[in-house]
């Protein structure tokens, strides 16, 4: 599925959205959520893997350009009003996907509004990621991107030196990196603030949770994902034999056939 448009939606407080849509632009279809450390561009190639749907529509979530700045009164319940406004405008949206901390904000959407179909890749809760939020912030004040994606890749993604140095050594991959690492801090900030929900999803129709086999069981993102499970009163859990958390830069057309899989009218 090519991209065929972007559109530019006001959320209000001095802010904006962008959405890029792939397929039919007027047709009812997927709405993806990017999570932290990513965006829509990020999210192309799966989305052009995708066919179960007519659309697919692919955030930009506020703080990553071309979207708007985060604001100072910014939480986690921002981003699910956000994306309230989304679905709004994805008049007759059939399903969700949220990645990582997009996947909680998706989640939470789903206690607002009724939807047909929510899917979230490696969801991430409370208390993730909170031991590193000191020295996230003071990289913040200095204004050290190069810290925080040392701090992010390291000691919250669990990546070595080796895998750290490969990132590195692509200059393009290391500049994006450090161009949506500004609202690192801020997001994790926001995402340990918010009470843990008692329930999650709980107006949806249908709930698929979907883990990498390699981080299964395993801290941190195995361990939240097992904490955000507990909070669904029903879904439907599936493995992504041979990936981790960031399975949608390696391994892209493979998630793209999972997530045509799990489309509810098939």
């Amino acid at each position: 599925m090519e991209q065929t448009i972007q559109k530019r939606l006001s959320v209000g407080g001095g802010s904006w959205v962008t959405v890029e849509v792939y397929g039919e632009p007027d047709a009812p279809g997927l709405v993806v959520v990017p999570g932290a450390m990513s965006d829509a561009h990020g999210w192309r190639h799966v989305a052009a893997a995708v066919d179960a749907w007519p659309s697919v529509t692919v955030v930009n979530r506020r703080g990553r350009a071309p979207s708007g700045p985060l604001t100072s009164a910014y939480s986690l319940q921002t981003e699910v009003e956000d994306l309230g406004v989304i679905l709004d405008e994805c008049k007759g949206a059939q399903a969700l996907f949220g990645w990582s901390y997009g996947g909680l904000i998706a989640l939470l959407a789903a206690n607002e509004r009724p939807l047909r179909q929510v899917m979230a890749y490696e969801p991430v809760m409370r208390p993730f990621g909170r031991h590193v939020l000191p020295d996230l912030r003071a990289a913040e004040e200095a204004a050290d991107r190069e810290a925080t994606v040392e701090i992010v890749s390291r000691r919250i993604a669990g990546l070595d030196t080796a895998q750290v140095e490969a990132l590195r050594a692509d200059p393009q991959e290391w500049a994006a990196l450090r161009d949506l690492s500004g609202p690192a801090h801020v997001e994790l900030a926001a995402l340990n603030s918010a009470p843990p929900p008692d329930e999650v999803a709980r107006r949806a129709v249908r709930v698929d949770l979907i883990i990498g086999q390699c981080n299964q069981g395993t801290a941190p993102y195995g361990t939240s994902f097992d904490d955000v499970r507990r909070r669904v009163a029903r879904a439907e859990v599936h493995v992504l034999p041979g990936q981790g958390h960031l399975a949608h830069i390696q391994a892209p057309e493979e998630l793209g056939r999972l997530i045509n899989g799990l489309a509810a009218d098939r």
